[in-house]
């Protein structure tokens, strides 16, 4: 077969490398790829948004499979286009990547079908915004931008102040754009989270093991939120006696509400979860694999990734037997210094070998270029340094000894991924 991935993150990355493993994966591009994915696989110049692009070439080199990995050009209807010209596509259609592309819609689903999730409301003017969060009175509160905004539209506000200066950056500065006409508003849960992938052909679900991503830019979970700066799988809050819960009142409920709704979801489903003292809620949904998430759970596949995909396109995954390794996985993000705020690019890595690689643990280039023969940064999340272990701590250690082989000027990292949840 031959493959084209859409994206070119870590993630995009963790899944050329899995695609890779099965022996029908003859060729792979990347569009556009980056640094690290041009050593697994040949990346192409069109953008991740680029659907005319992506057809075409698609047509040109009689691709077979085209997955579309990130949250925008699914949301724009790049699986819907490629369908409507005979192409293989994994993703949702665009009516169903709305779970994610709207926060509005998604917590309206779960209300009007009785999936749990916060208490909430949706505004679309700052200064009925400011009231209502004033005359509720209740902190620390959730204010999120209601459309996509790479994983930062949610700002966790402690006091008053606080909540009306995050309102009006986000509906009057528009630091998110268009994404910030509406917010939701949301009480404040408390309790672990855990981020659920799952695989899903719109009647069959199977979800994938769990992990937990660390969101906050620095040590002891402070700093600002970012899109994720490690992540561990499995999530050792998740037991077994919960997974079968979120099953019957949380996955299962989402697919038949799709269903219902007309747009059925066919892709990779992402439950973000919060373990409340009332039972599981919905924190959020992704409607794409996510992101440092994948680079923890896809390791830990053992069934061929491109029969998976293919049943879900075709509809069987009923048929399909998805088996996980009993190790555990770690992914340490390395940053560009100054990451989630503004940062440098085009400083030189040092550490790995020729093929973008560290002995002991997998790299997933996130933010990476080639320049001149050498890598270079080129993103606020530069590499995703990832090890398989025994166990967590094996795992962890493998992966951090991993980490201190690599350099970079400016380059930051937690230290605290996994010890702290």
């Amino acid at each position: 077969m031959k493959i084209l991935v859409v994206g070119s993150g870590g993630r995009e990355h963790a899944i050329i490398r899995k695609l890779a493993e099965s022996p029908k994966a003859e060729k792979i591009y990347a569009a556009p790829g980056n640094g690290g994915i041009a050593y697994d696989a040949e990346c192409v110049n069109i953008g991740a948004m680029d659907i005319e692009g992506v057809k075409a070439f698609a047509k040109e080199n009689a691709i077979d499979l085209v997955f579309v990995a990130p949250d925008d050009p699914l949301a724009a209807g790049m699986v819907d286009a490629l369908e409507a010209e005979g192409i293989t596509a994994f993703g949702p259609r665009a009516n169903a990547a709305e779970i994610e592309a709207s926060k509005v819609f998604s917590k309206d689903l779960m209300k009007k079908y009785n999936i749990p999730t916060a208490d909430y409301a949706v505004i679309d003017n700052a200064d009925e915004a400011i009231k209502y969060i004033e005359d509720k009175n209740e902190f620390p509160v959730v204010i999120k931008a209601d459309g996509l905004a790479l994983g930062k539209g949610v700002i966790i506000a402690e006091d008053f102040e606080m909540a009306k200066d995050a309102v009006k950056s986000i509906m009057e500065d528009k630091i998110f754009g268009a994404s910030g006409n509406k917010v939701v508003i949301e009480e404040f849960l408390t309790g672990p989270e855990v981020s659920v992938l799952a695989f899903t052909d719109g009647k069959t679900l199977y979800p994938m093991v769990s992990s937990k991503d660390h969101k906050r830019a620095l040590d002891g979970n402070k700093g600002l939120n970012t899109g994720g700066m490690g992540t561990i799988s499995p999530n050792p809050y998740y037991s077994d006696e919960i997974a079968e819960e979120c099953m019957k009142t949380i996955f299962m409920p989402t697919v038949e509400a799709m269903n219902k709704e007309g747009r059925p979801f066919k892709g990779c489903l992402y439950f973000g979860l919060m373990l409340t003292p009332k039972g599981p809620k919905v924190i959020e949904y992704n409607s794409r694999f996510g992101d440092p998430e994948t680079q923890v759970v896809l390791p830990r596949l053992k069934t061929d990734f491109v029969d998976i995909i293919m049943a879900i396109c075709n509809e069987t995954l009923a048929d399909i037997n998805i088996e996980w390794s009993e190790e555990a996985c770690a992914c340490v993000v390395m940053a560009s210094g100054g990451y989630p705020g503004s940062y440098q690019k085009g400083i030189e890595i040092t550490g790995l070998d020729e093929n973008g690689q560290v002995d002991g643990a997998t790299v997933y280039h996130a933010g990476t270029a080639l320049k001149d023969g050498k890598l270079v940064t080129n993103g606020g999340r530069v590499l995703g340094v990832t090890a398989l272990g025994a166990n967590l701590d094996e795992a962890l250690d493998k992966a951090y000894a991993a980490v201190k082989k690599i350099h970079f000027d400016g380059v930051h990292y937690r230290t605290d991924i996994g010890r702290i949840l």
